[in-house]
C-alpha cells in the first residue's frame, strides 16, 4: 500500500504532465536559464583568468620588490641589492613557498635601427631564472633565446621590429643613461624576435641578459626589481608580509598593488555574477509562478473534491510544492547537461579576434578560452532551486485555500 509521501509524489508526477505542452516549455526556460548562468558565467570568468594571467606573466609575477619610489621614477640609481646578500630573503625565495624567482635591471631606453628611432624599456635579465616566471620563454617564435646573463644578443619583439622596419640577426644600437648621467649606447645583434598577445608588449620591451646590460650601464651589484611567484595569486598576504619583512626598507608590492585596474575586476567580478544570476531568475521565477498557478486554476475542482474526500490543506501545498520541485530537478538537469555538452567542445578557446582587437590594452588575446568554477555551478544550481521553491509558495498556498463546497459545485454545473 503507498504511503501518503509517496501517493503525493505520484499524483504530483502525473499533474505535471497533464498539460505536456506548458510543462516542456517550462522545463526548457529551466534549463536554458540555468545554461545562460553557467555559459555567461564561464566566459566572463575566462575573460578574467586571461587578463590576470597576462598581468601576470608580463613581468609583475606575484610579488616585486623595488628600491624605494622606483616605481615613479625608474631610474638606474634606485637599485636594491642583490639577494645574495640577504639571507634572510634568499632562504625564503629558495623555500618551497616560492615556486619562481628573478632578479632584473629595467631602465628606459631608446633602440635605433637604421630607419627609426623609438622609447622602449630594457630589461635585463637572467633566462634560466625567467623560465616559469614570464612569458619570455615560451614566446620566441624566430631566432634564439638568450643562452646566459652574458649573451651579447637582445630579444625584441614582433611589432617593435616591424616599427624599426628591421629584422631578425640585424644590428640595432641601445642607449641610456648610465649612474654618472652620461649617455650609454651599444650595439647589438637581434638574436631572437617575441609575439605576445599584447601589442603594447611586443613594442615596449627589449630583452638581454642581466650582466650584459649591466657591463653596459656600468652598473654595481644592486637590481631594479626583483620578481616571484607563489603558489596561488588569490592568496599571497602572507607570501607579501614574510617577503616586506625580510627585504627591509625595500618597496615590497603585490601584483594587485601594481595593477589596481586587474584588482578592481576581480573585486567586482563576484558582484556580476550575482547581477546576472539575478536577472536570468527574475524571468524563469515569473514563468514558474504562471505555469503553476494555471495548473492549480485548472484543477480547481480536483482540489476541492481531494479535500472534500478527507485530503488536509497542507497535504494540497506540498502536492503542488513537490509538483515545483519535480520540474525544477528536471530542469536543472537538463540544464547542467546542455552547459557541459557547450562548453567542453570550447575548452581550447574561441577565436573573439574580431572583439579583443579593440581590447589588447586589457589583457585580452585573440582566443577566449571558458573557465568553469564548480562553485559557480553549485552557485547558480542553488539558487535556482531555492528561489525556485519559494516561488512556488503562492500557488502552492492559493491551491491549499480551496473551498470543497465550491469544487463540488463546480463539478455539477
Amino acid at each position: 500500500m503507498k504511503t501518503p509521501t509517496s501517493m503525493l509524489i505520484t499524483i504530483a508526477w502525473r499533474n505535471l504532465w497533464r498539460n505536456h505542452r506548458r510543462s516542456l516549455i517550462m522545463l526548457a526556460a529551466i534549463a536554458i536559464g540555468l545554461w545562460g548562468m553557467i555559459w555567461m558565467t564561464a566566459l566572463m570568468r575566462g575573460m578574467v583568468d586571461q587578463m590576470v594571467d597576462s598581468a601576470i606573466n608580463t613581468l609583475s609575477g606575484h610579488v616585486q620588490i623595488h628600491a624605494e619610489g622606483f616605481l615613479d621614477d625608474p631610474s638606474i640609481e634606485r637599485t636594491v641589492p642583490p639577494v645574495r646578500d640577504n639571507p634572510a630573503l634568499q632562504s625564503l625565495l629558495d623555500s618551497a613557498r616560492v615556486t619562481h624567482w628573478s632578479e632584473r635591471i629595467r631602465v628606459p631606453a631608446v633602440i635605433r635601427s637604421e630607419r627609426d628611432v623609438l622609447g622602449v624599456t630594457l630589461v635585463g635579465i637572467d633566462p634560466q631564472q625567467e623560465n616559469g616566471l614570464s612569458f619570455i620563454a615560451d614566446s620566441v617564435t624566430e631566432g634564439e633565446y638568450l643562452a646566459g646573463v652574458d649573451d651579447q644578443h637582445v630579444l625584441v619583439g614582433r611589432k617593435l621590429i616591424e616599427r624599426l622596419e628591421t629584422k631578425s640577426g640585424r644590428r640595432i644600437v641601445l642607449m641610456s643613461q648610465d649612474p654618472d648621467n652620461n649617455i650609454a649606447e651599444r650595439g647589438f645583434r637581434i638574436g631572437g624576435v617575441f609575439d605576445t598577445d599584447l601589442q603594447a608588449t611586443e613594442t615596449s620591451y627589449v630583452f638581454a641578459g642581466i650582466e650584459t646590460v649591466r657591463a653596459m650601464l656600468g652598473m654595481g651589484d644592486g637590481v631594479s626589481e626583483i620578481s616571484l611567484l607563489g603558489p596561488d595569486y588569490r592568496n599571497l598576504d602572507a607570501l607579501a608580509a614574510d617577503v616586506r619583512a625580510a627585504a627591509g626598507e625595500a618597496d615590497t608590492k603585490t601584483w594587485l598593488e601594481l595593477d589596481p585596474y586587474m584588482a578592481t575586476m576581480l573585486g567586482v567580478m563576484d558582484g556580476v555574477i550575482l547581477i546576472w544570476f539575478s536577472i536570468i531568475f527574475v524571468a524563469l521565477s515569473f514563468g514558474l509562478v504562471n505555469t503553476l498557478l494555471m495548473a492549480v486554476f485548472e484543477r480547481t475542482r480536483e482540489i476541492g473534491l481531494l479535500q472534500a474526500l478527507g485530503m488536509p490543506p497542507a497535504n494540497i501545498l506540498i502536492m503542488v510544492l513537490v509538483e515545483s520541485v519535480i520540474m525544477l530537478l528536471i530542469g536543472l538537469l537538463a540544464g547542467n547537461l546542455l552547459s557541459w555538452l557547450t562548453i567542453l567542445p570550447i575548452q581550447d578557446g574561441i577565436d573573439i579576434s574580431g572583439v579583443a582587437a579593440g581590447l589588447e590594452w586589457a589583457g585580452m588575446s585573440s582566443t577566449l578560452s571558458p573557465a568553469v568554477k564548480p562553485s559557480d555551478v553549485l552557485l547558480a544550481n542553488a539558487i535556482v532551486l531555492v528561489l525556485g521553491i519559494a516561488a512556488s509558495l503562492f500557488p502552492a498556498w492559493r491551491a491549499s485555500r480551496k473551498v470543497p463546497v465550491e469544487a463540488i459545485t463546480r463539478i455539477w454545473q
